[in-house]
């Protein structure tokens, strides 16, 4: 059973409830717990749908005690999965998708949907009518940054300034940030685990590619770029999500092979053997981490800037050797993903055409019912929300015959270029190589932040024009080379709002990148000194 009012999510029962719903004293606490939900999420509208019964719960298994919410574009047979778009708004998928199917089995308590982008398309989660990006693009409205800054901590909620929440999975990041949830579930294409992540303060995974399934149950966007990825409010929450829903799956054609799979962990374990990052006090003095410097670009805000170099300073102070590298294909990569996202968008949503698939919109009086066309034409306007229209237009016109070898293939060229910068730099071979080439002076993962600004305001201009593009600027590297990448917090940019650093390994590193990520996490309040290997690790760039 499910409830949805007005797109916005009423209640839960608790995992404690739902082990204990017979007695009286458990319906009380769903009651309390329920109200509790309620109010938050009409501040925030995280959530578009919730379940009020649970199914076949493994009580014993390694989720039993998590509670965690599903973005609305990935497949749940108990709930709509709608996309945020009106062409799925009556949508309820006759499956799970895989991903959720391992979430059940591991005994997590599926809470809900989360609200998102119109086919996971934007930055922001706002309205699709209304803005372009950033979770800007949902037919249930905008997501709200539950985040409290310390400088509105004495001012009411309702009159702080509203903000982003980040886009695509805003809803996913805005529900674990508001304590609605351990742990959700997001799609990232380009950035829309992590830049969520780094604008509501929490933790982000993007998988390598291939790890966890995105296919089965996940609705396409950009096949060779989506990835389902895993938001936490700590490395340790996400990390125990992402063991659990890794498996191979032979339903996934993009699936990468288990011999694959065991040889990039073998490389990342062998790295990892030599770190002591489990003590109050790691040693990370054999840890080589580079700075890539085409990542700190003039857009680059000054605050995020000096939260980076913090985190810099103390990951020297454990030892770790700070190493400046050059990817020097990163200024193109943000054209090469949008040619590239749009044109396999516009191919995989040529099915919504309201006789396939998708709700259909019944013609307007007078309208010449013959042509099939004008059927799908129709509904296709109706259906669709302006970003998403944009899109696939876009994308339609890069595979044509006049623009296809000029845009789509010169983005693909591009897409190699980025994928061997990032080989030539990591000293663990790439696992997906028939023959890799070792790089012993290569480094072992790269951090850099995770967005150019903090979270902006839903009524700025950042949220419209070209604002909303430049948000993936910092994240889309990585997801054109398929590579596991984590955004962590760093603390809090001058505003007040929070700040995030992103780790990149190698292929298949994901343990890794999780294990510096936690030591990002343990050391954060802890303030060291040492700007001379800072500085040279980032010269050549502006001063905070």
């Amino acid at each position: 059973m499910h409830l949805r009012v007005g797109g916005l999510a009423r209640a839960y029962p608790s995992r404690s409830c739902a082990r204990c719903f017979s007695t009286s004293h458990s319906r009380r606490s769903v009651i309390i717990h329920a109200g509790h939900v309620q109010s938050l999420n009409e501040s925030t509208n995280a959530l578009v749908s919730f379940s009020t019964e649970t199914h076949n719960l493994n009580f014993h298994g390694p989720l039993s005690n998590l509670t965690v919410a599903i973005k609305d574009n990935i497949c749940t047979m108990h709930l709509p999965t709608t996309c945020s778009s009106s062409m799925l708004r009556e949508f309820t998928s006759p499956f799970d998708a895989t991903a959720v199917e391992f979430l059940k089995a591991g005994g997590a308590n599926i809470i809900g949907k989360a609200n998102c982008d119109e086919f996971g398309m934007g930055q922001l989660s706002t309205n699709a009518r209304l803005r372009r990006s950033l979770n800007v693009n949902s037919i249930h409205g905008s997501v709200v940054n539950p985040y409290h800054s310390p400088n509105e901590k004495s001012v009411p909620w309702a009159e702080r300034e509203r903000r982003a929440a980040g886009g695509s999975s805003g809803g996913s990041a805005a529900a674990v940030a508001a304590g609605m949830c351990d742990a959700a579930l997001g799609t990232d294409t380009g950035g829309s685990v992590r830049l969520p992540a780094s604008y509501c303060g929490i933790t982000g995974l993007k998988p390598s590619y291939g790890l966890i399934s995105s296919r089965w149950g996940v609705v396409s966007f950009a096949d060779s770029l989506d990835c389902v990825g895993v938001l936490g409010k700590s490395v340790d929450t996400v990390k125990t999500v992402f063991d659990s829903i890794s498996s191979y799956d032979p339903k996934d054609p993009t699936a990468a092979a288990p011999r694959t799979r065991e040889r990039a962990k073998a490389s990342a374990k062998l790295l990892l053997s030599t770190l002591d990052v489990n003590s109050s006090s790691p040693d990370l003095s054999s840890l080589r981490i580079g700075i890539p410097q085409e990542y700190f670009p003039s857009e680059l805000n000054t605050t995020i800037m000096t939260a980076v170099r913090k985190v810099l300073e103390r990951l020297s102070s454990l030892g770790a050797q700070l190493i400046p590298v050059s990817l020097p294909s990163t200024p193109y990569a943000l054209s090469a993903y949008y040619v590239i996202a749009t044109a396999e968008a516009s191919s995989n949503l040529a099915r919504y055409d309201g006789v396939q698939y998708g709700t259909r919109s019944p013609l307007l009086p007078g309208a010449d019912k013959s042509k099939p066309g004008n059927v799908y034409a129709h509904t296709r306007s109706a259906g669709f929300g302006a970003e998403v229209r944009k899109r696939i237009l876009l994308g339609t016109y890069a595979l044509t015959a006049d623009a296809f070898d000029n845009y789509f293939l010169q983005a693909q060229r591009v897409r190699q270029r980025i994928k061997t910068d990032f080989d030539s730099n990591f000293r663990i071979p790439n696992a997906q190589l028939s023959d890799p080439s070792p790089n012993s002076d290569g480094v072992d993962i790269l951090l850099h932040p995770s967005a150019i600004r903090t979270a902006p305001r839903l009524d700025s201009d950042a949220i419209s024009g070209l604002g909303p593009y430049l948000q993936d600027i910092m994240t889309v590297p990585a997801s054109l080379a398929g590579l596991p990448a984590v955004s962590v917090p760093a603390g809090l940019a001058a505003d007040g709002w929070p700040v995030g650093v992103s780790i990149v390994g190698q292929w298949g590193s994901d343990e890794l990148v999780l294990c510096i990520g936690k030591v990002i996490e343990r050391t954060s309040d802890k303030d060291n000194s040492n700007f001379k290997l800072v500085a040279n690790a980032l010269r050549g760039l502006d001063t905070a």
